[in-house]
């Protein structure tokens, strides 16, 4: 008998790479050994791959130590590992819906006010959100007053894009930005001012979507700065579970944690251990979990087609989770770089238990 195909959807730079053995990031040959242990066999493909009115799909499947590209019937069920932000887009995946098709992690791209939002509707998790509103000159205006540190960040960024800091100081505030919105943005610039908001932040908040957030309380190692990233997935029974946490520590030359910014990565018990010897490691380590499939769950209940999150959770000095935010598409690689090979394995490992769920008749657990 043959293993059923299990969709694996891609942008163009993956796909383009796949037949080179060069993914970049995207370690798929783990894909491949979870598939023969599940007993299903992934293929990759784009959009613009599938012909939706044949059921049909030009897609990479692996053939030996080789991977091909053959037509296939469409699978049944498709991880997407894809972003698109378009509403065109949106409509061609709600047509696969609409075909049989169940994809996913469908759209990943939420903005960071809508996940905000949302999340403030549940009682027990406000008490871990930021004070975050839109970035308009009136809201931040009145951020400035509440505290005397702020955030200001695009609503549809990641790894750090475009991310503000504004500090209060002895005779006003002082702003700091990327020159860029680059991820290879190096050059970081500095303003000070007394009341007026800089020309440069004007410009910026009136030309796209930010949010101004506090600036959360977190805890530091090494007298800097560290939040973790959460891996929060659907598994084998169709439930949520946290495959893993890794934490990121800001550089000594800027504020950010994302890794793609210059942040470093360390097991959180390495952190605990070294500054933190008073806090019970295993005790936190659950705290965390449990926020994170908190808010993974009430996510879910909201927003369609969820199974695969990567969320950042700060923690106080006493070990209190802070939600920072939540990405649809999780960077996988920060658990390779902490050495932590059998987590990272396992974020490709449980999509794959989870698509065979679903290939079984199985339904998402809420």
């Amino acid at each position: 008998m043959v293993n059923p195909y299990v969709g694996i959807l891609v942008n163009d730079s993956l796909y383009e790479g796949i037949p080179l053995g060069n993914t970049k990031y995207e370690a798929i040959h783990f894909y491949s050994d979870a598939g023969k242990q599940f007993g299903i066999t992934p293929c990759y493909f784009r959009m613009q791959d599938v012909h939706i009115h044949t059921m049909r799909v030009h897609a990479y499947v692996q053939r030996g130590t080789r991977y091909v590209r053959e037509w296939i019937a469409l699978p049944k069920i498709i991880h997407n590992r894809a972003i698109y932000l378009d509403a065109t887009s949106d409509q061609e995946l709600e047509s696969w819906t609409q075909h049989g098709i169940h994809v996913f992690n469908r759209w990943n791209r939420y903005s960071k006010l809508q996940i905000h939002e949302i999340l403030l509707l549940d009682d027990a998790i406000r008490p871990h959100l930021p004070g975050t509103y839109p970035a308009t000159l009136k809201n931040m205006k009145v951020m400035m007053s509440a505290y005397d540190s702020i955030i200001i960040k695009p609503t549809n960024s990641s790894i750090g894009r475009g991310v503000m800091k504004m500090d209060r100081t002895p005779t006003g505030w002082q702003l700091v930005y990327p020159a860029t919105l680059k991820i290879s943005n190096k050059v970081w610039r500095q303003v000070n001012f007394r009341k007026q908001l800089p020309l440069t932040l004007r410009r910026k908040i009136q030309s796209r979507a930010y949010l101004v957030q506090q600036r959360l309380p977190l805890a530091t190692y090494d007298n800097r700065p560290f939040d973790m990233r959460v891996s929060v997935q659907r598994g084998a029974c169709g439930d949520w579970g946290v495959t893993g946490i890794v934490a990121k520590v800001a550089s000594r030359k800027l504020f950010l944690t994302n890794v793609a910014q210059g942040g470093q990565v360390r097991t959180l018990t390495e952190i605990l251990a070294a500054d933190y010897p008073s806090l019970n490691s295993r005790a936190v380590c659950e705290q965390i979990s449990e926020f994170a499939l908190q808010v993974a769950k009430f996510l879910s209940m909201h927003l369609p087609h969820l199974a695969d999150l990567g969320l950042d959770i700060g923690i106080t000095t006493d070990g209190y989770p802070l939600f920072i935010e939540c990405n649809g598409k999780d960077q996988r690689y920060s658990f390779r770089e902490a050495n932590m090979l059998e987590e990272w394995k396992a974020t490709y490992y449980n999509p794959m238990a989870y698509a065979k769920y679903l290939l079984d008749g199985g339904t998402p657990v809420y």
